[in-house]
């Protein structure tokens, strides 16, 4: 057996590991209330080390989602509000000119911007033009920053989430397909129920709301997130994931509703994304393998940024939420 499978891990080790993220998603619990199933999208891509794309109207608290989050691990949090002003020297830092006292010399510094921290707010982050959208390109793709020819590395772990608005579009500049491929998860987030809300209105008009508790060190997540790749996958389930992102291709389908209603398909990262927050949800439920419901629960979180509909979908009103769930019923894994 390799030495990177997760049985080569001390029982002990892991147990007191996955403790701590049952422990994370309370602590962020005594924040956030409901929305149990964001939380728990947002645990698993930090678990897989990706980014996470956020939909939702205003005031559903994603601000505070991702705020807790740092408050429980001790990560460094910064925010940066995208606006159509927004130039990319405001998220990756740009060069002063300073001098010395002693020799009057005077040298360019480099001024790190809030992109150098360890959880990164991008709110509305398709308010700010291209031009500054791809200056977080190479941060998410290489946890690192080109200024001047020079590259800077970014702290450890590096975790981006940016968010959207799904209905107010004027005045607003899509992300291209390369940047939303850059992220491992679209996660949802919806209204909530009425008990829920008026919980919600209750705590934040009191005195006000108390931080989230510390429950996990940076080591710690550091060692999950390695652990998370080395939970083990069987081949006929590889198969399957490879399959379910390959039959988003029309061209490559045989499935009805992706021959019909799909633009394009999803790339060979999607699968790679598929995999990753499938072992992280079987970390996340106490599991050292990946079983089919793993894959199957974050197809959608997985694809649905990663495949664009047709104009006759987009006609028709089809979701791409239908597609997936239509293709996740007919692709079928070797040993069902």
């Amino acid at each position: 057996m390799p030495e990177h499978d997760a049985q080569a891990w001390n029982e002990k080790d892991i147990a007191d590991l996955t403790a701590k993220i049952g422990a994370l998603k309370a602590s962020m619990s005594t924040v956030i209330v409901g929305q149990d199933q964001v939380i728990e999208s947002l645990v698993i891509c930090l678990l897989a080390g990706g980014h996470a794309l956020v939909e939702g109207v205003p005031g559903l608290g994603k601000t505070l989602l991702v705020k807790s989050l740092a408050q429980a691990t001790d990560l460094q949090f910064r925010r940066v509000q995208f606006t159509p002003d927004l130039m990319p020297s405001d998220i990756v830092g740009t060069e002063i000119l300073e001098e010395n006292q002693t020799t009057r010399q005077r040298l360019f510094r480099f001024q790190p911007g809030p992109v150098f921290t360890q959880v990164l707010l991008a709110d509305e982050i398709n308010r700010a033009p291209p031009k500054t959208q791809s200056a977080l390109l190479e941060a998410m793709q290489e946890r690192a920053v080109t200024f001047g020819g020079v590259t800077h590395g970014l702290p450890k772990p590096f975790f981006v989430l940016a968010t959207q608005n799904p209905i107010e579009q004027a005045g607003t500049y899509p992300l291209p397909e390369a940047q939303l491929d850059r992220f491992l998860l679209r996660i949802d987030v919806g209204y909530p129920t009425e008990d829920e809300e008026m919980m919600m209105v209750s705590r934040t008009t009191h005195a006000g709301l108390a931080d989230a508790p510390q429950v996990m060190d940076v080591n710690s997540l550091l060692r999950l997130q390695k652990l998370a790749r080395d939970i083990e996958i069987g081949e006929h389930l590889l198969r399957y994931a490879t399959r379910l992102v390959r039959a988003t291709r029309p061209q490559d389908s045989h499935v009805a509703a992706v021959i019909k209603h799909v633009g394009w398909g999803a790339g060979p990262r999607a699968g790679q994304a598929l995999v990753l927050a499938a072992k992280a949800r079987a970390l996340m439920h106490n599991r050292l393998a990946v079983t089919r419901d793993d894959i199957g629960a974050m197809l959608l979180p997985v694809l649905a940024h990663r495949v664009l509909r047709n104009f006759e979908a987009e006609a028709d009103g089809v979701a791409i939420a239908d597609i997936l769930l239509a293709l996740r019923a007919e692709i079928r894994a070797d040993k069902d």
